[in-house]
């Protein structure tokens, strides 16, 4: 047969590029390109996704399950695994109640097709309130700030990268990340053309980034102070009348706002930000004069102490330089998928606590920063057995050694990842999902953050061999297995579809209100699998699809599978405010009374200010995401290294060289690092890169091990949290460096 051209679009990281794929007649990709003919990612390509054929065919990846025999692991069928899981939770239920279960959810999840559309079945068949994820390592403050700005935790205005004229980053660096919280495919390129249309692009961040070395202006800040800075920027746009709302009758808590930042004159905080005043106001006047303006910022001002604070005031500015929810400012997608006729509950937290540390639930979950001490602390609700869906919370979560040693303690773990890595070495059982080329694409999550509007389906392009259930029939039958019953996943499936009809027909501003449930099931796509139609219901229900015949111009499942196989364009964003409010007020919340009163933290530290020596911050690769690609040959060379970066004024003070180890002590732990002296790296600041740490005994990733590095998490605290979301503190930890004499 030869040699066969598909195309997909890339499940590594948020940008949602389309991928060109050349197999051979064994199904193993041969070469990856972009894809030129996709209307959003126009053939770019970078480092990671170029690597997609070599992660799919990794003979380290695991193809059959894997269950705890002793010490070690042998493989087993899928009918013993599945038993296994299901006899494991329900002795663990049994005994100990359903809060002894705990659920991880890991960032791949966010990249698969999967994982949003089953993850939260196993969590509501267990009826467990342990539910973790990655989301409290990242960006859950973004969730908290605009749940009380506008009413909906997943209601994130992103930047309106191709129109805007100015635009302002803060902990970004899009350029080795590939943008986050904004997917945009080419965000370097996206970025020049904003310099190339006359506008201009500042960068803040304690390292002069690739980004940064990119933008217009560069402003080197004190890790951990981005509120500092933010509130200033406010404070001047009041002080000198620059504030522009221009939805001012949509908006609460102006004045509120406006006596809030009094006290934060750019004078005041210069020092313990390391902005001067000057630069500070007249980065907020340049801000108000552009014609079209953006503040975006992302992990950076997320993993710090005042993470919320930072995500609201992020949005704050926008909406006082009157650019949310207009073209070049701050503007809400509209994914394909989501119907607007949603019903919405106002947002709050603390709905149930912790049972340790007492920490409030937020967006349904607990931090991850406290897992381990849900597991390790004796007492009724203790946490048994824990079920991970990708990630590795091992290497990920703060005080990572710790929720190590606790996950050897547990009495069942089962586990749905591809490795047996840092984390699943721990499981009982492995459930490895197929590969990605076996796999379903499509982006529920990620096209709800696209800086233009756009939906692509892809198919699998390879069978599954007879008997390998999908990652969707692997997550539904953990599902089945969590609520007792087992049986055929399918009838979890149709359990979704007919609830979601049977809802839809119920609501009268959806497009099938008042139908018959059972004639709209019968019109989905009869091809398709149940995960197939399933998506087929949600685009038909969504803001472009065909509303099940009532446009019958509209989006199906088959219409974008065969008509767009590169994906559809839907447009630039639109304002869409109106859709997305659901406060109780129905206004836009510009000083919730939450974020009002967190201000005090800010006061406090503004009058305490004394800052360590040094201070620890991550680091993103271009050629690394998270712990996921470093098992692939080609990512773990040039510069993917994991090194401490420090200021080459600190490492001469210090008698640190190139290539010297340095020990790095923190409350939690330390580890030894080799130095890396640099002048991007602003004086007491240092920087190592997060998901490295691969000399864990029991995994079975070789090209991983043999470039361990030094995982970070050795030395950042479980203690140090947001408060309001309870996102871990990974940015401005305080450490101490040690030479250490060979």
């Amino acid at each position: 047969m030869g040699d066969r051209t598909a195309f997909r679009t890339c499940p590594l990281c948020e940008a949602l590029c389309g991928l060109e794929l050349t197999l051979d007649d064994a199904g193993a990709v041969t070469r990856v390109r972009g894809d030129k003919d996709d209307p959003f990612s126009k053939g770019f390509l970078c480092p990671k996704g170029a690597t997609l054929g070599v992660l799919d065919g990794d003979p380290d990846r695991l193809a059959e399950p894997l269950v705890r025999d002793g010490e070690a692991h042998r493989t087993a069928g899928w009918d013993e695994a599945f038993e296994t899981v299901r006899r494991e939770l329900a002795r663990v239920i049994e005994r100990y109640g359903r809060d002894a279960v705990a659920v991880y959810i890991g960032n791949p999840t966010a990249h698969s097709v999967a994982g949003p559309l089953y993850a939260s079945a196993i969590v509501k068949a267990l009826g467990t309130r342990n539910l973790y994820s990655a989301s409290t390592a990242d960006q859950m403050p973004k969730h908290v700030s605009c749940g009380h700005m506008f009413g909906d935790p997943l209601a994130i205005p992103v930047p309106d990268l191709d129109r805007t004229g100015h635009l302002l980053m803060l902990g970004a660096n899009p350029l080795e990340s590939n943008g986050s919280l904004a997917s945009a495919p080419d965000f370097p390129g996206r970025l020049k053309a904003i310099r190339e249309r006359g506008g201009k692009v500042v960068v803040v961040d304690p390292r002069r980034t690739r980004t940064a070395a990119l933008a217009d202006e560069h402003l080197f800040i004190r890790p951990g102070t981005d509120a500092f800075l933010l509130m200033a920027l406010v404070h001047t746009l009041f002080a000198e009348d620059l504030a522009a709302v221009r939805l001012d009758d949509r908006v609460n808590g102006l004045d509120d706002l406006r006596a809030l930042a009094v006290d934060f004159a750019p004078e005041r905080v210069a020092a313990v930000t390391g902005v001067p005043a000057a630069t500070i106001r007249r980065t907020a006047r340049e801000l108000a004069a552009a014609e079209r303006a953006a503040v975006y910022g992302r992990i950076g001002t997320c993993t710090q102490a005042f993470g919320t604070l930072n995500s609201w005031l992020v949005d704050v500015l926008n909406v006082l330089t009157g650019n949310l929810d207009r073209p070049g400012g701050a503007m809400f997608p509209r994914p394909a998928h989501a119907p607007v006729y949603r019903r919405k509950k106002p947002f709050t937290t603390g709905r149930w606590r912790s049972r340790v540390r007492d920490l409030p639930e937020v967006n349904g979950e607990f931090p991850v920063a406290t897992l381990a001490d849900e597991i390790e602390t004796p007492g009724e609700g203790r946490i048994r057995a824990l079920i991970t869906i990708g990630g590795n919370p091992a290497l990920s979560a703060p005080n990572a050694a710790r929720l190590d040693r606790a996950l050897a303690g547990l009495d069942f773990m089962v586990s749905v990842d591809p490795y047996l890595n840092e984390t699943t070495r721990h499981a009982h059982v492995v459930l490895p999902p197929p590969r990605p080329v076996q796999t379903p694409h499509y982006d529920i999550a990620l096209t709800g953050l696209a800086v233009r509007d756009y939906a692509r389906y892809s198919p699998p392009l390879v069978p599954l061999p007879d008997g390998r259930p999908s990652e969707s029939d692997i997550l539904a039958r953990i599902a089945l297995a969590a609520s007792g019953t087992g049986g055929d996943p399918a009838a979890l499936d149709e359990m979704i579809i007919s609830t979601t009809l049977r809802k839809a027909t119920g609501m009268p501003a959806s497009p099938v209100h008042g139908r018959e449930p059972g004639e709209l099931r019968k019109m989905l796509d009869e091809a398709g699998t149940l995960t197939e139609q399933r998506l087929d219901m949600m685009l038909r229900l969504g803001p472009y699809g065909d509303g099940f015949g009532a446009d019958p111009a509209g989006l199906t499942l088959t219409r974008l599978r065969t008509e767009h196989p590169h994906g559809l364009d839907l447009g630039a964003l639109k304002p869409r405010l109106d859709e997305v409010l659901c406060t109780t007020s129905g206004r836009v919340e510009l000083c919730p009374p939450t974020c009002a009163a967190d201000v005090a933290r800010l006061h406090t530290a503004l009058r305490e200010d004394r800052p360590p020596e040094f201070v620890l911050i991550g680091r993103r690769h271009l050629r690394s995401n998270n712990s996921w690609l470093h098992n692939v040959p080609e990512l773990v060379r040039g510069s993917n290294t994991c090194t401490l970066q420090l200021n080459a004024a600190d490492a001469a003070r210090l008698g640190v060289a190139a290539g010297d180890t340095v020990r790095v002590d923190s409350r939690t732990g330390s580890l030894e690092a080799v130095a890396e002296p640099t002048d991007t790296v602003m004086a007491g600041v240092v920087s190592l890169p997060h998901g490295w740490g691969h000399d864990r005994p029991g995994t079975r990733t070789a090209v991983a091990r043999e470039h361990a590095g030094v995982n970070v998490n050795a030395v950042t605290d479980e203690q140090e949290i947001d408060p309001l979301s309870g996102n871990a503190v990974f940015n401005g930890v305080p450490v101490t460096l040690t030479p250490l004499r060979t």
